[in-house]
């Protein structure tokens, strides 16, 4: 059964400050030779993390505030655009933590589009952190020849001092259950053409690939990093394909069964949605049932619906729409937490522009009071989060952002306690 979503109204404490802490700062500094080695730091006045922001309780009846949320920044440049982690994927183990995103140039393209430099490169890069996502260090795979930004979908242009290996035919032989095991699928455009995978079985240090994945009939198929570890040669893919028309796009299911040698499509789980389908972000809450949110948009709005498979994604059904009005839209990233609860997390692309969450107890079945992490994004250019929950239970959130109108973009983590939510 569907939460009706109200109008949001979040009042500061009323003798709470503006924190300076959620504003831009210039927290990173890069040498020439692309030397990425800069670290965080906890609370200690240099505007690296942000002071704890208390929220009043929930004012309207269909939203609540969480107090003792923080916000840290994970990549933070002047000048610069940090963007789009759904895009590239995030891991975790324990509280060791790594996502992917983009680095490009900013420059300011209006209110309603991504004020990345389309002229300058877009580079692919990661962060770690290895103490539950207080502090982070920026890693370049390109180093290595990995994660090489290629195709269409970029919006900047490929770095010219990179090349691509060769895409490869997977040998097969991937052990999915690797403790240290990662693996990151990238597109090369939302509506024709393949994608590629790379896989690591060291936490991200070192990635085997690229390997193709197949086109499964389709004209394009625009994968992110979205996966369903089975066993040890058996691996499930949500990934989205175009429309027979050309159009973005329709999520389906695909499977390898063979250490990821071949891959067969299994389902559709929208084959024909009104506008596009896509960005799908899945769980596992049984050895038969998925669940899975999809990002959903048309002429006149943008939501977050969700579909439930009782049979191992061999088939699907719509179950319900936790976010029905998102602004411009905005990706799902939905995980399971400890205590079985589904925990969805999105940006929120209309005033007032932020990042919010919902829980269920029953599987996604009914949805608690959204969520408000933070309300004070400076415009539609923020969110495409990604989610864990690390050992001592604590969420940790990660997206961009800016808090400014014309403000640089940025990777921000926000730090919550779902426990507080379900109180």
């Amino acid at each position: 059964m569907q939460n009706p979503i109200s109008e949001f109204r979040l009042k500061a404490a009323a003798d709470l400050p503006a924190s300076p802490g959620l504003r831009h700062t210039e927290v990173m500094a890069h040498s020439t030779t692309r030397e990425l080695s800069w670290r965080g730091f906890k609370l200690c006045g240099l505007g690296l993390v942000t002071s704890m922001i208390t929220f009043a309780a929930g004012e309207s009846a269909g939203q609540v505030g969480l107090s003792n949320v923080r916000h840290v920044n994970v990549y933070a440049e002047p000048g610069r655009f940090g963007g789009w982690p759904a895009n590239h994927g995030l891991w975790s183990w324990g509280n060791e933590i790594l996502v992917g995103f983009s680095r490009g140039y900013y420059k300011d393209l209006g209110p309603d589009r991504h004020n990345i430099d389309r002229e300058k490169p877009e580079e692919h890069l990661l962060a770690r952190s290895l103490d539950g996502g207080e502090t982070w260090k920026i890693e370049d795979p390109s180093a290595q020849g990995a994660l090489i930004p290629r195709g269409k979908m970029l919006h900047g242009v490929a770095p010219p001092w990179l090349k691509e290996k060769p895409w490869q035919n997977c040998p097969g032989g991937i052990d999915f259950t690797h403790p240290d095991f990662a693996m990151t699928l990238r597109m090369t455009d939302v509506e024709f053409g393949p994608s590629r995978f790379y896989y690591s079985t060291d936490r991200g240090h070192q990635w085997a690939g690229p390997f193709r994945l197949p086109l499964f009939n389709q004209r394009g198929v625009a994968a992110r990093t979205d996966y369903l570890v089975n066993g040890p040669r058996d691996c499930m893919l949500v990934l989205t394909a175009s429309k027979p028309d050309g159009d973005e796009g329709r999520p389906f299911c695909a499977r390898t069964t063979d250490g990821g040698r071949t891959w067969k499509f299994i389902s559709w789980i929208n084959e024909n949605p009104d506008g596009y389908a896509i960005m799908p972000s899945t769980v596992r809450l049984s050895e038969s049932e998925l669940f899975t949110a999809i990002r959903c948009r048309n002429e006149t709005r943008a939501w977050i619906e969700t579909y439930r498979s009782l049979d191992n994604g061999r088939h699907w059904k719509l179950e319900n729409t936790p976010a029905p009005d998102l602004g411009t839209g905005n990706a799902p990233s939905m995980i399971r937490l400890k205590d079985g609860r589904v925990c969805l997390t999105y940006g929120h692309r209309a005033p007032p522009f932020g990042m919010r969450a919902r829980l269920s107890k029953d599987g996604g079945r009914n949805w608690e009071l959204e969520i408000m992490l933070r309300n004070d994004g400076g415009g539609t250019d923020i969110g495409y989060p990604r989610t864990v929950q690390r050992l001592d239970g604590k969420i940790v959130t990660i997206y961009y952002f800016h808090d400014q109108p014309k403000g640089d973009r940025y990777i921000a983590a926000t730090i919550w306690d779902a426990g507080e939510a379900g109180r």
